[in-house]
């Protein structure tokens, strides 16, 4: 079986990552990465819970060359570490929290800076069919859904990216506000680094203060790696930023608009990526440019019907992707909403995404988001709702605005104001979060009816 470098067309001394306390080179990387396997603990599962991005590069290098895997799940609440302990027997949580006190399963990340130095200056080979990784998805259920990632696949993953970017041989800074156990950051930040010829900031800012200050501690060129969410904080913040070279965003759809405001205040494009936790990153575009999406190389689409799946290239197997897709020539398609997002009221049909859409774009709405409930003991469709954040507007001429966008069949009852919308941290709002919100608003709900 073939193996893989842990980096590719690296030398020792090549900038890998940046820290508070100043670069860090590939040979450094390397020399913590092998004195760290020698010290993991006796099992197979590490979670790997590091907050701080370098913390689990080093972790996860770790795991790939002593042939364990690295669990990453999407939420560290107590309620996910238990369900993957009782799933992946012996696991051991890793974490590099110092308020997180030692439990039974859980321990500290070791002080990388003491361990000892090695001077093996040969890249470490990993095998390409070993599972590495084990990123997560919450099903139905609630229960986190894992997707295998093998080694070869990941290195693969990195490349394509890195050429469908234009990146080959124009080294970036990749500084990354999304957390980098969800997939999303995982691939566009570490994969992108140790494959795609970049480095990366080690911190995840947050808010557009936090993201300015981490832009002025890295060198240019830099490319910003994020979601609409953040995108949009940073435009109603009007803070001046450290020049970008490029802005990158995915983990929902992003607005022409925004992206074109984006582009005229920092001066440099902005760039979408398609894909899944299960599918892996498929594609690309530059959104001011229209609506097709280009394949990465190697992927291509099959279609049955209504059902499109991915596959070939760092795909792992055939997946069917959750979206209406129309291909088109030449590795392109467009999107037409998620299978699961299409409403049909009275024989009309729209999808969730217009209909926010729709509903951001009035003067004055800083977020928002419909929810189409379902009653759960008969298994029928609900009324619409939806969620406004929009300081100074009230309902009802939030409600006037609304009916020049869209069919009156698919006005929301009721319409509710909040002051924020509880997306998590990579700017998603997740069903089970729109139903405790729904919830928590049920006293107010006949008097939000309009």
């Amino acid at each position: 079986m073939r193996a893989l470098p842990l980096i590719s067309d690296r030398s020792p001394d090549d900038v890998l990552a940046w820290r508070p306390d100043g670069p860090v080179s590939v040979g450094l990387y390397l020399s913590q990465v092998r004195s760290l396997a020698d010290r993991l603990p006796d099992s197979r599962w590490i979670v790997n819970l590091c907050e701080d991005r370098y913390h689990f590069a080093v972790l996860l290098g770790a795991c790939a060359l002593s042939g364990r895997v690295s669990l990453q799940p999407s939420s560290q609440s107590a309620q996910t570490l238990q369900q993957l302990e009782a799933a992946y027997p012996g696991s051991i949580a890793v974490t590099d929290d110092p308020g997180v006190s030692s439990a039974s399963r859980m321990i500290p990340l070791p002080a990388l800076d003491a361990l000892p130095v090695h001077t093996d200056a040969n890249m470490p080979l990993i095998p390409e069919d070993r599972t590495v990784a084990i990123l997560f998805t919450s099903g139905s259920t609630g229960s986190p859904q894992p997707h295998a990632k093998t080694w070869g696949k990941l290195v693969a993953n990195g490349q394509a990216e890195a050429r469908a970017l234009g990146l080959i041989g124009q080294s970036r800074v990749l500084v990354g506000t999304v957390p980098v156990q969800h997939s999303y950051g995982f691939e566009s930040t570490f994969l992108l680094a140790l494959h795609g010829g970049c480095s990366f900031w080690s911190g995840k800012p947050f808010y557009p203060q936090d993201l300015a200050d981490a832009l002025s501690r890295v060198p240019a060129p830099r490319l910003v790696v994020t979601t609409p969410f953040h995108l949009a904080s940073v435009m109603a913040s009007e803070l001046p930023m450290p020049p970008v070279d490029r802005w990158l965003s995915a983990t929902a759809p992003l607005s022409a608009e925004l992206a074109a405001r984006v582009e005229a205040a920092s001066g440099a494009p902005v760039h979408e990526i398609y894909g899944s936790t299960e599918s892996s990153q498929l594609a690309t575009r530059r959104t001011c440019h229209g609506p097709a999406w280009t394949l990465m190389p190697g992927v291509r689409l099959e279609q049955e019907g209504d059902i499109t799946c991915a596959i070939g290239g760092h795909v792992e197997g055939k997946v069917p992707l959750s979206d209406l897709i129309e291909v088109l020539p030449d590795a392109r398609f467009v999107l037409h909403g998620r299978h699961a997002d299409m409403v049909n009221l009275a024989g009309k049909r729209t999808s969730l995404a217009y209909l926010n859409h729709q509903l951001c774009a009035i003067e004055g709405v800083r977020d928002g988001a419909f929810y189409l409930p379902r009653d759960d003991a008969e298994d029928r469709v609900g009324r619409l709702v939806a969620f406004a954040v929009a300081p100074g507007l009230d309902r009802q001429t939030l409600l006037a605005a609304l009916r020049h966008r869209i069919d009156p069949i698919f006005m929301p009852r009721p319409l509710m104001l909040v002051e924020a919308l509880p997306r998590n941290s990579t700017g998603k709002l997740t069903r089970q979060a729109l139903e405790q919100l729904l919830e928590a608003r049920a006293p107010a709900r006949e008097a939000d009816a309009g």
